[in-house]
């Protein structure tokens, strides 16, 4: 039987002190980043059992969000997901706290600082960012996004955007457009291809601007507005858009209000989301729900268990209120 590797080999093996080795497989301040990394390829060399580290109670859970989101706009979703965590985290005695972060920043040394025993991650992250993360050695969970052999928690996005399409299909709409940012994000993707299930089922073939995607830009508002004109613009606009979440669906009611629309006489309209503004705006929204409160405590769960190929599937809910013209 092989004899485990201890702390002290690896201290030996790099020329540093135990103690050093321990901050650096716990991800906790007082280095260099290049010496963590040289710390960590050499436990890795040696086959050091990283799981060692997730047998102490986890007593500080890092929460990330991604700049890109722009976190004014995206706090109406996340907010309730990072609260329904912070209860769960309270009532088991879990320091919670949070970090936005982006692909500039100097990202294993903002985490260090928070000192946490295990990260989750909400929404969009650049596949580099997590394998940074990943680096860590932290356990990880991911929450509205997926990445191959890491604990994953999602909205079921595909039947959302099917569920969408069908409703505006059943209004007897029969040009449908879908407006999102992005289809870089698995979500988004997700209920586009719920979007093309639905229209595929119904033997409809959309033309291919029908399909409006933002242009990338630092301004990702600026970019959904335009699109939103392009739309409307086209010589036979569409008669319905599944907006890819809510608040670009309440983008599509300020440029209708702009141009004379009327909403749902002129242009039906669903979102995605159920963020709390689409039951105040005029006309309400017509939207999918998502438990943003189940999603953070399935997430917290998940990291609790150690279960690091789980991959969930939580249902979601069409609610239909007067944007859709229903």
């Amino acid at each position: 039987m092989a004899k485990a590797v201890r702390i002290r080999d690896i201290a030996a093996a790099c020329g540093v002190s135990p103690g050093a080795v321990s901050r650096a497989l716990k991800g906790q301040p007082g280095l260099r980043e290049e010496t963590r990394q040289r710390i960590i390829a050499a436990a890795e060399q040696q086959g050091y059992d990283f799981s060692r580290l997730r047998s102490d109670k986890i007593k500080r859970v890092l929460f990330l969000l991604h700049r890109q989101h722009n976190i004014n706009r995206a706090l109406p979703f996340y907010s309730p997901l990072f609260l329904a965590i912070e209860a769960e985290c309270r009532e088991q005695g879990i320091a919670l706290s949070f970090l936005a972060t982006g692909p500039g920043d100097a990202l294993a040394e903002q985490v260090m600082l928070h000192r946490p025993d295990a990260l989750i991650c909400a929404g969009f992250f650049e596949p580099e960012l997590i394998a940074l993360l990943e680096q860590l050695k932290l356990p990880l969970v991911l929450v509205d996004l997926w990445s191959p052999g890491l604990p994953c928690i999602n909205p079921d996005n595909m039947q959302g955007g099917y569920l969408a399409t069908r409703h505006l299909l059943s209004l007897g709409r029969k040009r449908i457009a879908f407006l999102a940012s992005t289809l870089s994000h698995y979500s988004i993707r997700q209920r586009e291809k719920g979007y093309r299930q639905a229209l595929y089922e119904a033997q409809l073939l959309m033309p291919p601007e029908y399909e409006a995607i933002a242009l990338p830009q630092l301004d990702t508002e600026q970019s959904l507005v335009r699109a939103i004109h392009e739309l409307f613009d086209l010589a036979e606009p569409p008669d319905a858009i599944f907006a890819y979440n809510d608040a670009t669906a309440l983008l599509v009611l300020a440029v209708c209000a702009e141009r004379g629309l009327r909403v749902p006489q002129d242009i039906a309209l669903v979102g995605f989301d159920d963020i709390e503004p689409a039951a105040w705006s005029q006309p309400p929204l017509t939207t999918i729900a998502v438990d943003k409160q189940r999603l953070g405590r399935e997430a917290l769960a998940v990291l609790l268990s150690g279960q690091m190929e789980t991959n969930i599937l939580l249902p979601v809910e069409l609610v239909v209120r007067a944007s859709s013209g229903a």
